[in-house]
């Protein structure tokens, strides 16, 4: 384990006001969760969480106080944002859940450490630090992530219980911070809640997803998911981790990789996770691609897929199929756009209407079935060649 004092968002000047704002009225602010747990392995981190003794209204009158700026974003659960010197802290009073439904929890604030920790996903995230980096750690955190451990505080079924998203986050972990056997408890629970998933929001299940592929190896805890019968409630039409080893690490290119049932189950896993336009777009080519690449393909076969279906889908599926040695050449190979439009057919006497289109569509074929060679000049001499009396194709 790192020191924490060789953070640099404990010493920070914006962390130094906020900490002493909020400690001005006796109170003890501290940081939790992932800054510290990061920290306690010497990665950084700006995704700053702070815990606190105290009740959310005093918090907002001693910050601004302080002339800190305040966002109440989550003020009847007790959280705000102090932001200072374009920093943000997630301030939260210490509460317990007196009634839990999912993430819409009704609460109570406390002054007991051991109760706000005890409410906690993970005991690698309810380790405390105050601004000295002296830890308060009453669940056992640090002795976890030194070995490796993921483990729920407490019980592991009624955590899954407040909220089915922490089965996902439960494999997430174990790919980051996991070493060894994974804990019995979670893995049971995980497997007995499973179904549970279906009622998450596309978003959050997205969102949960890509973290999880966007981890260095994220094969394990996927073979773990398939055991416990999770990732079948993610991937219900079919999977092959396998696939994963000759991927990068862009988590939708990992997705369209693993995931099996070609254009169909593409679009199906799209509208799950609610996925962009332009994502939905990248998974369906990927997952039901024209073709094989390989090194062996011609420059004149690259720049026609380069054409007709563009560099971001041509490059996504170098990447995805691991040919890597075409990156250079798909570069250096994209074609120009077709350099007519319909102006310049009635600008060389076509009447508008259908046969614009078509005289156009077939001098475009033509084009790039000649490897794009003819420019602007040549290609106006071909479509008047085409509209003069006689000419037949």
């Amino acid at each position: 384990m790192q020191p924490l004092s060789q953070q640099t968002w404990l010493t920070a000047a914006a962390s130094r006001a906020v900490l002493a704002a909020l400690g001005s009225g006796g109170a003890t602010p501290r940081f939790v969760g992932g800054c510290v747990r990061d920290g306690l392995l010497g990665r950084n981190s700006s995704d700053l969480d702070i815990a606190i003794d105290q009740l959310p209204n005093d918090n907002v009158r001693l910050l601004e106080g302080s002339g800190i700026k305040v966002i109440p974003t989550g003020l009847k659960h007790g959280t705000i944002t102090a932001l200072a010197e374009g920093q943000h802290f997630e301030v939260t009073a210490l509460r317990v859940d007196v009634e839990n439904f999912g993430r819409h929890a009704k609460v109570a604030f406390t002054d007991d450490w051991r109760l706000d920790a005890a409410r906690r996903d993970f005991t690698i995230n309810a380790i405390y630090a105050d601004g000295d980096g002296q830890l308060y750690d009453p669940v056992g955190g640090r002795a976890d992530l030194a070995a490796g451990r993921v483990r729920f505080v407490g019980d592991a079924a009624q955590r899954i219980a407040e909220d089915k998203l922490r089965i996902l986050r439960f494999f997430r972990f174990l790919a980051l911070f996991g070493k060894g056997t994974p804990d019995a408890e979670a893995l049971a629970a995980c497997a007995a809640a499973a179904p549970g998933i279906d009622s998450l929001s596309g978003e959050r299940l997205r969102d949960e997803i890509f973290k999880l592929l966007a981890a260095p190896d994220p094969s394990p805890s996927l073979e773990l998911m398939a055991q416990t019968g999770v990732l079948q409630q993610v991937l219900p039409a079919g999977f092959h981790i396998a696939d994963l080893a000759k991927s990068d690490g862009d988590p939708l290119r990992r997705l369209s990789l693993i995931a099996t049932g070609g254009d169909e189950a593409a679009q199906a896993i799209a509208q799950r996770l609610r996925l962009s336009a332009r994502q939905r777009q990248r998974l369906s080519f990927l997952m039901a691609p024209p073709l094989q690449l390989t090194g062996a393909i011609t420059r004149a076969e690259l720049r026609q897929l380069l054409y007709d279906h563009g560099l971001e889908r041509i490059d996504d599926l170098a990447r995805q199929q691991g040919a890597v040695e075409l990156l250079p050449r798909i570069q250096d190979a994209m074609p120009p756009p077709f350099p007519l439009s319909g102006r310049d057919a009635v600008a060389a006497g076509m009447r508008p209407g259908p046969g614009v289109g078509k005289a156009l569509r077939a001098l475009e074929a033509a084009w790039r079935a000649n490897d794009f060679a003819a420019g602007r000049e040549q290609l106006l001499a071909e479509l008047a060649e085409r509209l003069a009396p006689g000419h037949s194709e």
